[in-house]
C-alpha cells in the first residue's frame, strides 16, 4: 500500500476547487474554496445547444482544467501534467508520483467511479488521488459525494481511459509551490480584472453576459425543445444549483470570493461587484426553482418569468463586471 503522508481530505462544493485545495494545502497553502475559485478567474457562463444534443447545456465557469492553469500562472505554481493515450503509461505517471510522497489531480469521467451518487457521463470531472493498494484507489472528491473515498483501480482506469465530451487523455497533474508561498492579496486584481475581460467581450454569442441574454430568448421554448420536459428541466435545475456548482450556477461561489476580497483590498469598484454579485446569486436560485417547476407543471409561464430574470441577470452581471474591470 502507498498513501501520502498528512493529507488534508476536506471535500468542498466543487470537484475542481476540492482537488486544488488538497494539492496546495499539502505545499503548505491554505485557501478557502471561493479564493480558490476567484483567483483561477472560474466564474463565466455558456449557452450551448445542438441539433445533436438532447437538451440545452447552461455552464456556469470556465472549461475544465483552465481554472487550474489558470492558477497556477497567477501564483507561479509548477504545474506539471501528464497526459497519453496510453494506460500503461498513464499509470506510471500516477504512481510514481505517489511513491514520491505527492498528491495526483486527475480529470477523468466520473460515470466508472464506484462511489459516484449518479450515473451519468461527465469527462470533465476532477478528483486528488492520495494512495492506492493492490485493489484500491484512495480519491479526495467533493462533500456531497463523500469527500474521502476509494473505488476499484479498475474502475480508476476505465474513468481515465474514458473518451467523448470534456474528457482528456489520461490527465493527471502535481502542483509544486516556490520556495517562498506567494500571497494571494497581490493577485486578486489582476485575477478579477482577468475574468472581467473574458465575460465583458466573449467572442461569441454563447458566451458571458451575452450568452445570458441569448439565455433568456431561448429558456421560454424550452417546453418545445425538450421531448422529455418532466425530466429535462428539473435535470437541468439541478445542474444550476446543485451538481458541484457550490449553488446559483456558481455565483455563490463568486460573490463569496469578492466578500473575501472586500476584506483584503479596500475599493468601491469591489463592493459594488460583490453587492451585484450578490442579488445575482439569488436570481439564479429563482431561475432554478422556475425552471424546474415548468417541468414539473408543463406550464410556460414558469419559463416566461425565467426568461424575464434571466434578462436581468445578464444586465445585472454586465454591470458588476465592468465596475470590477475598473479596479
Amino acid at each position: 500500500m502507498t498513501m501520502v503522508k498528512d493529507i488534508d481530505v476536506r471535500g468542498m462544493q466543487h470537484c475542481e476547487t476540492t482537488t486544488l485545495g488538497v494539492l496546495l494545502r499539502h505545499e503548505g497553502l491554505d485557501l478557502s474554496e471561493p479564493m480558490l475559485f476567484g483567483l483561477g478567474s472560474g466564474l463565466s457562463f455558456i449557452y450551448w445547444d445542438s441539433k445533436g444534443m438532447g437538451f440545452p447545456f447552461l455552464g456556469g465557469r470556465v472549461k475544465p482544467f483552465e481554472l487550474t492553469r489558470n492558477l497556477a500562472a497567477l501564483l507561479g505554481l509548477e504545474l506539471l501534467v501528464g497526459e497519453t493515450t496510453s494506460p500503461r503509461k498513464a499509470w506510471h505517471n500516477v504512481a510514481a508520483a505517489l511513491d514520491a510522497g505527492r498528491p495526483v489531480g486527475l480529470q477523468l469521467d466520473s460515470y466508472h467511479l464506484d462511489y459516484f451518487g449518479t450515473e451519468v457521463h461527465f469527462g470533465g470531472h476532477v478528483v486528488a488521488m492520495y494512495g492506492y493498494d493492490e485493489r484500491n484507489a484512495y480519491l479526495v472528491d467533493t462533500a456531497p459525494q463523500g469527500g474521502a473515498v476509494s473505488t476499484s483501480l479498475a474502475g480508476l482506469a476505465r474513468a481515465r481511459a474514458e473518451r467523448g465530451p470534456m474528457t482528456a487523455k489520461h490527465r493527471s497533474f502535481t502542483l509544486t509551490a516556490p520556495g517562498s508561498l506567494p500571497s494571494p492579496r497581490d493577485r486578486i486584481i489582476p485575477a478579477i480584472k482577468s475574468c472581467a475581460d473574458a465575460f465583458l467581450n466573449p467572442p461569441i454569442a454563447n458566451l458571458g453576459h451575452r450568452g445570458i441574454g441569448k439565455t433568456a430568448e431561448q429558456v421560454p421554448k424550452w417546453l418545445q425543445r425538450s421531448d422529455n420536459p418532466r425530466e429535462d428541466l428539473p435535470r437541468a435545475a439541478v445542474l444550476m444549483e446543485r451538481a458541484g456548482t457550490g449553488g446559483a450556477l456558481f455565483r455563490n461561489l463568486y460573490r463569496d470570493f469578492l466578500a473575501e476580497c472586500a476584506q483584503l483590498v479596500d475599493s468601491s469598484h469591489l463592493r459594488t461587484g460583490h453587492s451585484l454579485y450578490a442579488e445575482a446569486a439569488t436570481l439564479w436560485t429563482q431561475v432554478a426553482a422556475l425552471v424546474a417547476a415548468a417541468g414539473e407543471s408543463g406550464d410556460a409561464k414558469h419559463l416566461v418569468q425565467a426568461g424575464s430574470v434571466l434578462h436581468e441577470l445578464s444586465r445585472i452581471e454586465r454591470d458588476a463586471m465592468q465596475a470590477l474591470s475598473m479596479l
